[in-house]
């Protein structure tokens, strides 16, 4: 046995596993610490004590519920501080999105659902005549939002400790329990998530960690007849393999997958807004994004000027060591991903693209980056337009009419998240309507955490945030009786 300071938590204990793998931060290089590689025996005891602890925790009321959520949020603040470091060290993220978008976001989200929020929707009253059913008479209705049962979380690398607490939450209050199952890049601080709801109070078995650098430990928590939905947020690959096994069971699916964000850029844009927004594709966590703007589909008319801007501005961002303060882009997340990043550059020039800037390995002793990189002269037929890049590589091709616009950008085979930049208010809400895109930010890519989010085509199945997250971590159940 490995004691790696790191456990499985299955039915409220601390399980050690066979062995461990070692966690790298993609920075300096060093290990973090050693993740247990959970076995597939330990991933199907995770879901048996689930499915254990689903009857008793269904039947909390949602005040109890609710409170444990509150309870769990000011346990997580209480241990931000150690928290921090942790996840920072190995996502690779800045210290400023560690600090402001990684570990804070935990307990809001804890705390979002833990709103009072009913479950029952009731029903006008129907006059009903009678029939060889039954005799007529007013009946009453309401619908009710039942829990799935055992729900599998699987969360993205990038954002993995607030991917996950937006799964866990809303399926917890649902009165769902859950078999969490971390990405195998960064799983640490979800481990540590996980022993504190132990600390919060919750009974045993409603959460149980699993992590595993296996695809058949993973595929033992996706395929067994206990779990009734899977919520994943990840690659389309293994999405649609998800999708594939939870099908033949008929299990319940919650994918957040790839996209392949358009941002429409007319010319009477504000060019300054449109430079702020579509550079976080370079400035927010290296492009390691599913929405980022990577296509920025622009007119004619200001192509060269903003072209030109993003060229300026991508010489005075820093690459280099996260935890200086002035550093904008740090590492990707692994050497394998940052040598796919390059491999899809090279694509561009190999297709006949010209590389505005960027292309260049930075010149660090360690670490895995990847210089702020912007493609022109490009076509949507090319690679670079077609695949989610996932690093910091804006890809810009040119339209003349408003029609060639939005023809481009619904030509991917993803539909996340798609931007329209224009001073013409109505034209820009016109546009959005007509784009395969679940999500459509005009002159902003802000967001809305009450909007529902997911994505068309191959970029998922269903919607969760805000009311939304939890609709989808329930069955619509109805429920009738005679008046």
């Amino acid at each position: 046995m490995t004691d790696t300071g790191y456990g499985l938590i299955i039915g409220g204990e601390k399980v050690e596993a066979a062995s461990g793998y070692d966690i790298i931060n993609p920075a300096t290089e060093q290990v973090v610490g050693v993740a247990p590689d959970g076995s597939v025996e330990q991933a199907a005891a995770a879901c048996d004590a689930a499915k254990t602890a689903f009857d008793s925790w269904q039947r909390t009321t949602q005040e109890e519920r609710r409170a444990l959520l509150h309870r769990f949020a000011d346990v997580w603040d209480a241990h931000a501080a150690e928290m921090v470091p942790l996840v920072q060290a190995e996502t690779g993220a800045t210290m400023r999105v560690a600090k402001t978008m990684q570990v804070p976001q935990v307990s809001a989200r804890f705390r979002r659902y833990a709103e009072p929020e009913s479950n029952l929707v009731a029903l006008p009253p129907a006059v009903m005549p009678g029939t060889a059913l039954a005799p007529g008479g007013i009946i009453g209705g309401v619908e009710h939002r039942a829990p799935v049962g055992v729900v599998a979380c699987l969360a993205a690398y990038n954002f993995p400790v607030t991917n996950m607490a937006g799964k866990i939450a809303p399926a917890l209050a649902m009165g769902n329990t859950v078999v969490i199952k971390p990405p195998v890049q960064d799983p640490l601080a979800i481990i540590r998530m996980g022993e504190m709801f132990e600390e919060a109070g919750f009974p045993a078995g409603v959460v149980n960690v699993v992590s595993a650098n296996s695809v058949e430990a993973a595929e033992a928590i996706t395929t067994h007849p206990d779990v009734d939905m899977i919520s994943f947020t990840g690659s389309t690959g293994v999405g649609c393999r998800i999708a594939e096994v939870a099908g033949v069971q008929m299990k319940r699916t919650l994918l957040e997958l790839g996209g392949k964000g358009a941002a429409i850029v007319f010319d009477d844009a504000d060019l300054k807004n449109v430079i702020s927004n579509v550079s976080s594709t370079w400035t927010f966590h290296s492009g390691q994004i599913c929405t980022s703007p990577t296509r920025v589909i622009v007119q004619r008319g200001v192509y060269d000027e903003l072209v030109g801007k993003l060229t300026g501005m991508a010489g005075h961002l820093k690459v280099g060591d996260p935890l200086e303060r002035d550093t904008v882009l740090g590492p990707v997340i692994t050497g394998t991903h940052r040598d796919r990043v390059e491999g899809l550059i090279r694509s561009a020039t190999d297709e006949g693209a010209t590389l505005a800037t960027g292309g260049k390995r930075p010149e660090l002793d360690t670490g895995f980056y990847v210089a702020p990189t912007l493609v022109v002269d490009a076509t949507n037929a090319m690679t670079i337009a077609r695949e989610e890049v996932f690093g910091p590589v804006i890809t810009v091709i040119p339209f003349d009419t408003e029609d060639e616009a939005i023809a481009i950008a619904n030509d991917s085979p993803y539909g996340l998240y798609s931007y329209v930049f224009s001073d013409d208010s109505g034209k820009a809400m016109a546009v959005a309507k007509l784009l395969r895109s679940g999500n459509v930010g005009i002159n902003t890519l802000q967001r809305n955490h009450e909007a529902a989010f997911g994505g068309f085509k191959y970029s998922g199945i269903g919607r969760d945030g805000g009311s939304w997250g939890l609709h989808a971590y329930s069955e619509m159940q109805s429920i009738m009786w005679k008046g």
